[in-house]
């Protein structure tokens, strides 16, 4: 059977073109042109694979992830309203963004999508990261399964959230987060009970919480990923290549600077909430958080 992509783009010269590529690829292609009609067919569908548009009319794009990695509803033609297949939350879906719209790419990576383009972009380009995001989506198929028969928890945090199950399978699948380092010290840094702790700072990996003298911090799944990886190997220059590859997998294809986004929002919910400066740049390097 082929490998059936839906393609989500409202210009159609461009549409028909990357259908044309797809197809002399060998892959199965489906396409819609505005925000509510994507919505309707992934649902009602079975695609292996979502190439989405964020600048769509009806629904953009953005809101299309949100509504199916939530298992949300869409309209029907009598007005009524039908909720999203289980299945298609675990679709994968890259976005097709303006080259300048670096919080739309974060904004859907938070929502789910494994990966992104920037517009005009070379077919060559295109076709490799819809390989590299299928593999992936087979990988994680084969890792989710030997899981089965076993106590899910402790890799998905809390069993429903599908952003962080699959982040952290990433993880799982490459190496954990403390290989990077080793003989840390075991006040500050306890992998088997999955706590990491800096000063007044202390994330709980299996709770799935951060917390600062006692006060509660919401982040996002890379937010936490991108945090845990920072304190698992204090003292040790992280550089970006190596973040992308613990928080977003070996496979990733993105732009490094996605990271420098996360640093920004971790810093404004904690540094600068709490008046500390926990996260350090390293120019031309990386980032880092010093033990002392």
């Amino acid at each position: 059977m082929k490998t059936h992509i839906l393609v989500v783009e409202d210009e159609e010269k461009l549409a028909r073109f990357i259908e044309l590529e797809l197809m002399h690829e060998g892959y199965e292609v489906s396409k819609a042109f505005d925000g509510r009609t994507a919505l309707s067919m992934a649902s009602e569908g079975q695609y292996d694979l979502i190439l989405l548009d964020i600048m769509l009319p009806g629904l953009n794009g953005l809101e299309v992830l949100r509504r199916l990695k939530n298992g949300g509803s869409h309209s029907t033609e009598d007005g009524a309203f039908a909720n999203a297949g289980a299945g298609v939350q675990d679709t994968p879906v890259i976005l097709v963004t303006a080259r300048d719209a670096v919080m739309d790419k974060v904004s859907g990576l938070d929502q789910g999508a494994v990966d992104y383009i920037t517009k005009p972009f070379a077919i060559e380009e295109l076709l490799a990261r819809i390989r590299v995001a299928l593999k992936l989506h087979s990988k994680r198929e084969v890792y989710q399964r030997t899981l089965q028969g076993g106590d899910q928890s402790d890799v998905s945090g809390n069993g429903t959230d599908h952003g962080t199950f699959n982040n952290s399978a990433s993880l799982r699948e490459g190496s954990s987060v403390t290989d990077i380092a080793s003989g840390q010290s075991a006040s500050r840094i306890n992998p088997e009970e999955g706590v990491y702790i800096w000063k007044n700072l202390e994330l709980n990996e299996k709770k799935r919480t951060v917390t600062y003298e006692g006060h509660e911090i919401n982040l996002t799944n890379r937010e936490f990923l991108m945090l845990m990886t920072l304190l698992a190997n204090q003292d040790i220059v992280l550089s970006r290549d190596t973040l992308l590859e613990k928080v977003c997998g070996y496979d990733y294809m993105g732009e490094t600077n996605v990271v420098d986004v996360y640093i920004r929002f971790l810093r404004s919910k904690i540094d600068e909430v709490f008046g500390i400066k926990m996260i350090q740049t390293v120019r031309g390097v990386g980032y880092v958080i010093k033990s002392e």
